[in-house]
């Protein structure tokens, strides 16, 4: 990363703290493997691919982790100029809405200003990754038997958080020079969940290429999701 994105993209505006993986796990060598997979210009489908000998289930907690932090900051760069005022709804454009539902608070899909989504959002997701019995970080704990639904429904969700920044907030990276890092970003988080089946396209219709540009056109009905 050049020097001026590494002052756009600085930890001082990360959205939430980062979940680090402890070293010497098993997982953090895993996504040490991953990061230099994806620095060393290796086409990124093929980063994302299940290296052999590799549990499942490590690789996708591995990246779930890995794109909640990266998509913490990329939202972070931007939230200040996501308000209520600007953004009184969670969309994607016109035609798509996200409402919030979670098993405490909001047992109904409800409509909340793309700020508390976020917040919601993130919160949500910090505490699932924090749950030892979702995510465990000790070798020899085993993670649930619906770990991988648990993760579609975290992917899904973030994926959210792409659609929002590129409709409604991607002329604020272009000007701070940050949509090459976007895009890869972006990039990288798709590929990974088609390879490895984690979103439904029908999910991914808001962006609509794997490559979205500021100018990309939502075009199908509405889709409120939960």
């Amino acid at each position: 990363m050049s020097i001026a994105l590494k002052q756009v993209f600085n930890k001082d505006k990360t959205f939430r703290p980062k979940r680090k993986f402890e070293p010497g796990t098993q997982r953090f060598d895993l996504h040490k493997k991953a990061q230099a997979s994806l620095h060393s210009g290796v086409d990124l489908r093929a980063a994302v691919q299940l290296p052999p000998g590799e549990d499942l289930n490590d690789w996708v907690a591995v990246h779930v982790v890995d794109f909640f932090n990266r998509i913490n900051l990329i939202y972070g760069t931007v939230c200040e100029y996501c308000t209520e005022k600007s953004c009184p709804v969670m969309s994607g454009g016109p035609r798509y809405e996200y409402r919030w539902q979670d098993e405490l608070k909001y047992k109904k899909p409800t409509a909340v200003p793309a700020p508390q989504y976020m917040n919601l959002l993130m919160d949500w997701i910090e505490v699932q990754i924090n749950n030892e019995d979702i995510f465990p970080t000790c070798i020899g704990i085993p993670f649930p038997k619906n770990f991988i639904q648990i993760c579609k429904k975290i992917l899904c969700r973030l994926f959210r958080v792409f659609v929002h920044v590129y409709i409604h907030h991607f002329d604020r990276m272009i000007l701070m020079g940050a949509e090459a890092h976007v895009n890869t970003c972006y990039k990288h988080f798709y590929y990974f969940c088609t390879e490895l089946n984690l979103i439904d396209r029908k999910e991914l219709e808001p962006l609509g290429k794997e490559q979205p540009a500021q100018s990309c056109v939502v075009r199908l009905s509405l889709s409120t999701a939960l």
